[in-house]
């Protein structure tokens, strides 16, 4: 965890997606590597999980400026059992 600036709590992490789907009749791997970020309450909570569990995230994703990254800004989250 660091602090911004201004003084909010952020984390920023990397989050792993991994899953079948079907395309076309075909069964398809689906692996994703993705870079996020977590600001304030959110965050706070975020670094009090395990490492390894699942979760679904709802935020937005955005664009560093000059980059071709793109960056899951996480506003909130729940573990998925």
């Amino acid at each position: 965890m660091r602090y911004t600036p201004a003084g909010l709590p952020a984390l920023d992490m990397r989050l792993e997606h991994g899953s079948d789907v079907q395309e076309a009749g075909q069964t398809r791997q689906v692996k994703a590597n993705l870079k996020a970020v977590a600001l304030g309450s959110v965050a706070e909570r975020l670094v009090q999980q395990p490492l390894g569990q699942e979760f679904r995230f709802t935020g937005f994703i955005s664009s560093p400026r000059n980059s071709k990254q793109i960056v899951l800004h996480i506003q909130d989250f729940q573990h998925i059992s």
